[in-house]
């Protein structure tokens, strides 16, 4: 008990996943929150990397989150925290896409590999000035040719290039082998190269962004939840 009412008040920022997740199973509140403010971004790039939908993709997150912090009991550390809450999200945002619609069969997915890389076109300019300005903007147009990936190639670009994780993990993710993750990797950023010029690339980093109050009110989702699932660990305030 000493050791949370010692973090409570401190900035969690810099302490490692493994001490986070030990105060976490005893119930501290900030090192759930330093958690959920983490991986919010990651966890939201993978889940609208599936789903293309701003508030489905959140909704993954907090389920993700709130899955993961209930039953701690249940990671073993054997993968780092990172990528097994991923795992938990991607799963939840392939659930979720396999009840919309029937899955394509696998052979689909490998003919889809298979042929030429196709060529993104940009959407058309809107008459809404607002709109046109918008559009203008690097992130914007960035995010359209992602969003216009096909899902098997779109999932392993945000993973590896957005995400920057490395190809052993993305494998890992996405139960691929390495060699498949890099060759859909190299086909997207074929889809990405048709579509946009090369200094665009720098604007990758920023987005779909995941931050500010919008990060800070999941934190307060999550713990919110985790009160109703495990008043046992986190009590009521």
């Amino acid at each position: 008990m000493e050791a949370i009412v010692r973090h409570r008040g401190s900035d969690l920022a810099g302490v490692d996943d493994r001490k986070l997740v030990e105060l976490a199973r005893l119930g501290d509140e900030m090192a759930v929150r330093a958690l959920v403010q983490r991986y919010n971004r990651r966890l939201y790039r993978v889940a609208r990397a599936v789903l293309r939908d701003d508030a489905e993709a959140e909704d993954v997150v907090q389920e993700a989150h709130v899955s993961a912090f209930a039953s701690l009991d249940r990671y073993r550390g054997d993968a780092g925290f990172g990528t097994w809450i991923t795992r938990i999200a991607l799963n939840a945002a392939l659930g979720r896409k396999r009840k919309r619609r029937p899955s394509l069969p696998l052979d689909d997915f490998e003919r889809e590999e298979a042929g030429e890389p196709r060529v993104i076109a940009f959407p058309a300019a809107q008459p809404n000035p607002e709109q046109a300005m918008a559009r203008s903007q690097v992130r914007d147009l960035l995010e359209q040719v992602v969003e216009e990936l096909p899902d098997i190639f779109r999932v392993v670009f945000v993973l590896r290039d957005i995400e920057e994780l490395s190809v052993e993990e993305t494998a890992a993710h996405l139960e691929l082998k390495p060699a498949t993750v890099k060759t859909r990797l190299h086909r997207a950023r074929g889809m990405m190269r048709a579509a946009l010029a090369r200094r665009a690339a720098s604007s990758l980093p920023d987005l779909f962004p995941f931050a500010g109050t919008r990060c800070d009110r999941m934190g307060d989702r999550v713990v919110a939840a985790l009160r109703r699932e495990r008043p046992d660990l986190y009590p009521p305030a």
